[in-house]
């Protein structure tokens, strides 16, 4: 009566494991790529101000602008006319 069932049921078990085991994986990677993950950490490329590519523009000015006066690199003064330059004078 079980004919085929018998040699079936001991593969279930690996189909479930590699189902649950894909779909962590899948979690895994979204998490990392949602929270930008990719690109933080380590010494390979990627790293430093203009990491973003050119395509950032104005966005990465900004940024560097905000870490430079973070550090105390730059004055109030030569902040707020910075940003006046870069046209965000907020």
């Amino acid at each position: 009566m079980m004919g085929g069932y018998g040699s079936m049921m001991g593969l279930t078990w690996l189909f479930w494991a590699l189902l649950i085991l894909g779909i962590v994986l899948l979690a895994v990677l979204a998490v990392r790529f949602f929270s930008g993950g990719m690109n933080h950490g380590g010494t390979g490329r990627g790293q430093g101000p203009g990491a973003d590519g050119p395509a950032s523009g104005a966005g990465a000015a900004r940024r560097i602008l905000d870490e430079r006066y973070a550090r105390g690199e730059l004055s109030t003064e030569e902040y707020r006319e910075r940003l006046k330059v870069l046209g965000d004078d907020t």
